[in-house]
């Protein structure tokens, strides 16, 4: 994939002025290049194959289900845990994909070769189909696992200077197909089931997940499954009202309920049906060419497992926030609050991913590709 270099300028001349060093620090923030591929891809491949310390979600049967991490999923035992280690391997494909030529570039190929073999794989699917294990994941980490198959996948067909797409690419997507298929029919039975969406700010909520499994089928044109996301968000989303953003967020939050449901929303309605749904569902946004409306959350203690959630909350409102703006019409007067607002929290949210504490390491990083690369805006 040819090589992107994405650069926000979002300080004014005038701020820059006032205060260069302070410019400065934000141009190194708001810049994704090659430098800044490389300290996230670091705080990858220093997790991925890293079984502790480990927090594992493990229903077990008897003594025979006694194991340690790596055997119980021996792909995606690194990174704290299973979630983390799968959107951990999407941070390396994304960024392989973006920078193919990098220094990291080798390291990365050799870690995901060693994780995803299709007899790791083999045993992942195993063990999600296990007895017991029903709700293993979901929706978080198994739309992340989606995720993971569509960037591969999409890496695989990207053509390059040869004119093929990578064979790497295409054999990690085959060897992962058992596991994406086990994820996606675990997802396909529960949705249908799921009377009322879950609102919460961490992995529980149902808006974030359906986001991605949106973007997957869409990528896999798998009209069936899209279908039913479709029918879903409608039925669980497009009669809400005055979303209670001032509530938010909660301590420990990772993703904004109010957000993250309009985030889906877009990807459900056209341009102008969506402007219409945000002005019932968020009247609070400003009309006028306003700045900010919403401040970034701040994190007292960043070696805290669950308060540096909050670090994780001001990357996932900017690319949410970006969303949102990507959706409406050209022109609507709530673009400036939005754009404003994005750029606050992005700056607040890149700032944060330093890898000094183990807590944020092995998971901040996959939010900053995710927000920096542009991946949720792929319509």
């Amino acid at each position: 994939m040819t090589r992107h270099i994405f650069v926000l300028i979002l300080l004014a001349g005038a701020a820059a002025a006032q205060n260069p060093a302070q410019a400065s620090r934000a141009a190194s923030t708001h810049t994704f290049d090659a430098a800044a591929a490389q300290r996230f891809a670091s705080l990858a491949l220093a997790c991925v194959h890293k079984e502790y310390p480990n927090k594992i979600s493990h229903s077990m049967l008897s003594d025979a289900d006694v194991a340690p991490p790596r055997k119980l999923t021996p792909a995606f035992y690194g990174c704290y845990d299973w979630h983390s280690s799968v959107h951990g391997h999407w941070l390396l494909v994304r960024l392989l994909r973006t920078f193919p030529d990098a220094p990291f570039a080798a390291t990365a190929r050799t870690a995901l070769g060693e994780s995803l073999t299709s007899a790791n794989l083999a045993q992942e699917a195993a063990y999600l189909n296990a007895e017991g294990r029903a709700s293993f994941e979901r929706p978080y980490g198994l739309a992340w696992l989606l995720a993971l198959g569509q960037e591969l996948r999409e890496w695989g067909k990207s053509r390059g200077p040869t004119g093929a797409g990578d064979p790497l690419a295409a054999q990690l997507a085959a060897n992962l197909r058992p596991l994406e298929q086990a994820a996606a029919g675990r997802l396909k039975t529960w949705l249908p089931k799921l009377s009322y969406p879950v609102r919460s700010g961490e992995h529980s909520q149902t808006a974030f997940a359906m986001g991605l499994m949106i973007d997957y089928a869409r990528s896999t044109d798998d009209r069936a499954f899209l279908d039913l996301l479709l029918r879903k968000a409608r039925d669980y989303y497009q009669k809400d009202e005055n979303c209670p953003l001032a509530y938010e967020p909660s301590g420990e939050d990772f993703l904004s309920p109010c957000l993250a449901e309009a985030d889906v929303m877009r990807r459900v309605l056209t341009p102008e049906d969506f402007a219409g749904w945000l002005r019932g569902f968020m009247p609070q946004l400003p009309t006028d060419g306003a700045g900010p409306w919403i401040e970034p959350a701040v994190v007292t203690d960043p070696s805290d497992p669950k308060l540096v959630h909050l670090d994780g909350l001001n990357l996932s409102r900017a690319w949410m926030l970006e969303g949102i703006a990507s959706g409406l019409p050209a022109g609507d007067p709530r673009l400036p609050a939005l754009r404003a607002s994005a750029a606050a929290h992005r700056e607040a949210g890149l700032a944060a991913v330093t890898g000094a504490h183990y807590e944020g390491g092995h998971w901040l990083g996959s939010f900053a590709v995710y927000l920096t690369t542009g991946r949720g805006l792929n319509r």
